[in-house]
C-alpha cells in the first residue's frame, strides 16, 4: 500500500504540473497547434493528444494493480498511434476537452492507489515498475511533454521534486534499453548508475532530464564522449 502521506503529495504536484500545462495548450491558437514540436515526426497537437490518451491508459494499470488482473496500457502499438492520431486530429476545444477530462479521470482514479493492492507491480512496455509508481510517472509525462510543446514555458519551472519523477523515469526505461554504462549525477547531489556506470556526467536536474529524454547536451559535463540515447 502507498503512503498516503506520500499518494497526496504526488497528486498535488501532479495537479500543479497539469495545470500549467493545460494553461499552455489554452494559450495556444489553431495554428500553433499545428505547428512542429520537439518530437520528431510530431505536432504540438500530437504531443497534445498523447498526454490526453496516455492519461486514460494509465488508468488501465490503476484497474490491473487494484483488481489483480493484468492490464496493459494499449492493446496494441497500432491501437495507440490509432487513438493519439485521431485525438490530434480533433478540432481545437474538443482536444482540450478531451485532455482536461484524461486529468480529471486519472487524478480521481488515483485514489485508488491508497487502498491495499491486488498486484504491487505492474508492466509498462515491458518494464515492470511497482504499482505506487504510477502517479510518478505521470508527473514524468506531463513535465517531459511539457518541454516538448516548445512554448515560453521551460523545464526550470516545473517543481524539483518532478524533476526527480523524471529522471528516474527515464532511467528506468534506459536501464531496460542496455544503453552504455552511464554514472550520473547532479549539482543537487542526486546520483544514478546505469549499467557499469563507466562514464561520468554531471549537470543539474533540468540539464540531466532534457539530455537523458531528448539528447540536449547544451548543459552536461562529461569525462568522455557522450552516447547517443533512444527518446523517451
Amino acid at each position: 500500500m502507498i503512503n498516503t502521506a506520500r499518494l497526496y503529495s504526488d497528486l498535488s504536484r501532479l495537479g500543479r504540473e497539469t495545470d500549467m500545462f493545460l494553461a499552455t495548450v489554452a494559450s495556444l491558437s489553431d495554428a500553433e497547434m499545428a505547428a512542429p514540436s520537439l518530437c520528431e515526426g510530431w505536432s504540438r497537437a500530437d504531443v497534445i493528444a498523447h498526454v490526453a490518451s496516455s492519461g486514460r491508459a494509465l488508468v488501465n494499470l490503476i484497474d490491473g494493480a487494484a483488481s489483480g488482473v493484468e492490464r496493459q496500457l494499449y492493446a496494441s502499438p497500432e491501437a495507440r498511434s490509432q487513438e493519439i492520431s485521431a485525438l490530434a486530429a480533433l478540432p481545437r476545444e474538443e482536444l482540450l476537452d478531451e485532455l482536461r477530462e484524461s486529468a480529471r479521470s486519472f487524478a480521481e482514479q488515483a485514489q485508488r492507489l491508497n487502498a491495499e493492492l491486488a498486484a504491487p507491480d505492474v508492466s509498462v512496455n515491458g518494464k515492470v515498475i511497482p504499482a505506487t509508481s504510477i502517479v510518478a510517472l505521470r508527473i514524468a509525462e506531463v513535465v517531459v511533454h511539457h518541454h516538448d510543446l516548445d512554448t515560453a514555458w521551460t523545464i526550470e519551472e516545473a517543481d524539483p521534486d518532478s524533476l526527480l519523477n523524471a529522471i528516474e523515469a527515464v532511467v528506468r526505461s534506459l536501464r531496460a534499453r542496455g544503453v552504455p554504462g552511464i554514472t550520473a549525477v547532479t549539482e543537487e547531489r542526486d546520483e544514478w548508475v546505469i549499467g557499469d556506470g563507466a562514464l561520468h556526467v554531471r549537470s543539474d536536474r533540468e540539464g540531466l532530464l532534457l539530455w537523458l529524454a531528448r539528447g540536449d547536451s547544451e548543459h552536461i559535463e562529461a569525462d568522455g564522449l557522450l552516447p547517443a540515447l533512444p527518446a523517451w
